[in-house]
């Protein structure tokens, strides 16, 4: 196994051509299987990033605190950079604004062909771009996916002809969920190897505990692929550091994927992963400085959000081998645990799985869940749930505090109601301000 450092400086962009260079020859992060060469990194020349938002020009120093204090040991050094921090001499005319007085000035300020391809769906009169309720949408089409990236992070990269046992190995060493795949033979990324793959392997060899999963022992990454895909591949989804965060929310909820790889169209490096998580939280630590729109207030029920009919859920002594064939047949990515009174006790999530791997206990599945979460490598608190009468901005505060992926919707008697995710409030605060003007449009 090869490691190759990920690491940018800690400067911000006094020189964003500098920067943006050095972005671009930044190498994959940490490579297995022996991988031949990593893509060429030519150094390019990119044009600047501009970050237009008005309202923020007035405490630039406090954003930058902020955003520091705010950030969980994984998330230090993020590269926000409005254009208040940028330099003076700068003519205004460089950054677009959001109030466009003419459609030609908004076509001036819009971004190019590759960041605009799925904004074209979501074309928006001048009056919903100026209403509060589509002030988080205006953020994200206001920032780069760049903008996002930690100044210092890891990423695994593995080759496909690594192993599939030691590459879910090597994924509990460094305490990551997904990689990108890279195969030599054409000098690019393919795939990504996710924990649901993991599961994948497990659901369909695992007979019995006297058993040994030989295509788990033996598989290399792309015979998985090939016997799994069966001729159904299709290219990796990803998205250029040069596209908008609302490109990011809209291809990660419209491909239903929950990683989605941030890749250098010159270079070809894989620059990090972006989740839901991620973005979430970088919208919320400057949600108080916009307006906040009237939707905020509204609880649940009002709006609709989350999923709240036909549940999946599993017992305490449901065993392991069955819930993850509700994983793989629900398409789920969670399940509540339930007691025999109705109650929710715990939760099982597909991350949960990995620790199969890490205790190396994936030969016996008969055991029950209980078992099994008794070797939950972190700190688990306990069920992070919500009522459908909470307002839609005390949720978002407690699944970004919280750092979990989904809330579980509760009654009065802690029975199971409903799931609310981080992609249904990524829609509810994003997509939905945006297609709500489409579809109205459209009627008429």
């Amino acid at each position: 196994m090869k490691r190759f450092g990920s690491l940018r400086g800690n400067k911000k962009h006094k020189d964003p051509n500098r920067s943006t260079a050095r972005r671009q020859s930044e190498p994959h992060g940490l490579f297995a299987s022996g991988l031949s060469s990593s893509p060429s990194t030519p150094a390019q020349v990119a044009k600047e990033h501009t970050f237009p938002l008005e309202s923020y020009k007035h405490e630039p120093e406090r954003l930058e605190n902020r955003i520091y204090a705010s950030s969980s040991p994984p998330d230090t050094g993020q590269r926000f950079c409005p254009s208040s921090f940028q330099s003076a001499a700068r003519p205004p005319s460089a950054s677009p604004t959001h109030h466009s007085p003419s459609k030609s000035a908004a076509l001036a300020a819009a971004p190019g062909p590759a960041e605009a391809g799925m904004l074209e769906k979501f074309e928006l009169e001048e009056e919903a771009e100026d209403s509060e309720s589509g002030v988080y949408m205006r953020f994200m089409r206001s920032h780069k996916c760049y903008d996002i990236v930690p100044t210092s992070s890891k990423l695994v990269v593995f080759d496909t002809t690594l192993q599939v046992k030691k590459a879910f190995f090597a994924l509990v060493a460094n305490g990551v969920r997904a990689a990108p795949l890279w195969e030599s033979k054409r000098q690019s990324f393919v795939g990504m190897l996710t924990i649901t793959d993991f599961i994948n392997i497990l659901h369909r060899y695992y007979k019995s505990p006297m058993v040994q999963i030989y295509e788990l022992e033996e598989h290399k990454i792309e015979t998985w692929r090939e016997l799994y895909l069966q001729e159904t591949f299709k290219p990796l989804v990803n998205i250029s550091p040069d596209a908008s965060l609302f490109d990011a929310v809209h291809s990660l909820i419209k491909n239903k994927i929950h990683r989605l790889p941030v890749i250098d169209p010159i270079s070809g490096n894989a620059l990090y992963i972006l989740t839901h998580k991620r973005i979430l939280k970088f919208l919320q630590l400057f949600m108080s400085d916009m307006p906040k729109p009237a939707f905020m207030k509204q609880n649940l029920g009002a709006l609709g959000i989350g999923t709240y009919h036909n549940i999946a859920f599993i017992h305490p002594d449901t065993p392991i081998i069955k819930a993850l064939n509700v994983f793989v047949e629900r398409r789920v990515s969670a399940l509540p645990v339930v007691d025999e009174s109705g109650k929710v006790v715990d939760i099982y999530s597909k991350f949960d799985v990995i620790n199969l791997a890490a205790e190396k206990t994936y030969n016996n599945l008969d055991i029950t869940v209980t078992q099994a979460l008794q070797h939950r490598s972190q700190y688990f608190e306990g069920v992070v749930k919500c009522s459908k009468l909470e307002v839609l901005e005390t949720i978002v505060d407690r699944i970004v505090r919280a750092e979990v992926h989904r809330l579980v919707v509760v009654n009065e008697t802690d029975s199971i109601v409903g799931i609310i995710s981080l992609s249904d409030i990524l829609q509810a605060l994003i997509l939905t301000p945006a297609g709500a003007k489409q579809e109205e449009t459209e009627t008429e």
